[in-house]
């Protein structure tokens, strides 16, 4: 069988990777010269501690899994099962952690409530004033500027893999065929569509009415810190917005601590991760009303600088980059993922909204059984 994915963000290249695998002749196209978009712009975290229940979660713990499995194979990819610690600073965020401990999948997920010494026992760079921690020992991080190039460059070792990169994907021709905007025409068994969040021109001429929509968010990279953070980092802003933690006790933290008036108007969570040259990966912002604005709002930075160096006990690094990401997100945020048959042997796969980088070998897992790969 001969695949064409449309599509070098993380999703399409997990796509590509289960097709291969399974013996087929892979095309990728990509209309930039490598990926560019959110896929290289984000966390890099295998984020398994705060999904929703359910298939969500499901996906999640095999995606872990399989990117366990990918990582001993292609090293570049940077994987390390480094866990992440949610800090809590008073009772009330205390509480919330706890609670998570006896959901019924706390045990899946590696959860265990933490005082302030075992926490810093785990990550000795948290020196800063907290309670407690909620600890999830599933969770992982790899390299987001770099992964889709390791992959690729472990595809290519297999005979079955062709990167064609430069070229925009204009138009389905017929069943099965796509047409570029160089006009070559390409032909495949299957067409599988990962085009994130560019759902305008051929994806709307596919699919007008499709339900995802686009999430803006802002990010910031620092010099090497100069010690291990030994685990990702978030803090009990991130509680919030991770379904994981909805119940009675986050009812009674909202209710007696509102977010500070920057973090509420930008949707705000601290989330951080250190990177393998040292330096930390930190964010994130939400922004959801379109048309995003075109720079990057200094405020978030300021509250995420606070935060972290509250945390750490020490003064932040320099900041050595800023920048704006944008990924697509189902409209019905219990989603995983959109998959819709487009035409006849054409598929579009977009929308995991923020858990791209955690869920998508599962994801694309699921499309290569469900279409008999």
């Amino acid at each position: 069988m001969r695949v064409i994915v449309v599509g070098a963000g993380v999703l399409g290249t997990l796509h590509a990777w289960h097709a291969v695998e399974r013996g087929h002749e892979v095309l990728h196209i990509e209309r930039e010269a490598e990926a560019r978009g959110a896929s290289v712009r984000n966390f890099g975290q295998i984020w398994v501690s705060g999904r929703a229940g359910g298939e969500e979660l499901a996906t999640a713990l095999r995606a872990r899994e399989l990117w366990e499995a990918i990582g001993e194979r292609v090293p570049g990819l940077g994987f390390r099962a480094i866990g992440s610690l949610t800090v809590a600073r008073n009772a009330a965020e205390r509480a919330v952690a706890e609670a998570a401990t006896r959901r019924p999948d706390a045990a899946a997920r590696g959860y265990q409530l933490l005082d302030a010494d075992e926490a810093r026992a785990l990550n000795p760079a948290l020196r800063g004033d907290f309670t407690a921690a909620l600890w999830c020992e599933r969770d992982a991080a790899v390299e987001p500027r770099v992964a889709q190039r390791a992959l690729k460059e472990e595809l290519l070792k297999s005979g079955r893999y062709a990167w064609l990169g430069g070229r925009e994907v204009r138009e389905v021709v017929g069943e099965r065929a796509v047409r570029d905007d160089h006009g070559d025409i390409h032909h495949g068994d299957t067409v599988i569509l990962c085009t994130g969040a560019w759902l305008g021109g051929l994806v709307r001429e596919l699919i007008p009415d499709l339900p995802v929509r686009r999430v803006r968010l802002q990010m910031m990279q620092t010099d090497p810190l100069g010690e291990p953070l030994t685990t990702s980092v978030a803090d009990a802003d991130s509680f919030r917005y991770y379904p994981a933690y909805t119940g009675e006790a986050l009812d009674a933290m909202a209710a007696a601590q509102d977010q500070t008036p920057t973090a509420a108007a930008h949707k705000m969570q601290l989330l951080m991760v250190q990177r393998a040259d040292g330096g930390l990966t930190i964010g994130d912002t939400h922004e959801y009303a379109t048309p995003f604005g075109f720079d990057v709002v200094e405020d978030p930075y300021t509250h995420l600088t606070g935060v972290v160096e509250a945390l750490l006990g020490r003064p932040l690094p320099a900041v050595r980059r800023r920048w704006a990401g944008v990924y697509a997100q189902c409209t019905d945020t219990t989603r995983v993922v959109h998959r819709q048959q487009a035409r006849d042997g054409v598929w579009l796969v977009t929308g995991p909204g923020g858990r791209g980088m955690t869920c998508s070998p599962a994801i694309a897992e699921t499309t290569a059984n469900a279409l008999g790969w």
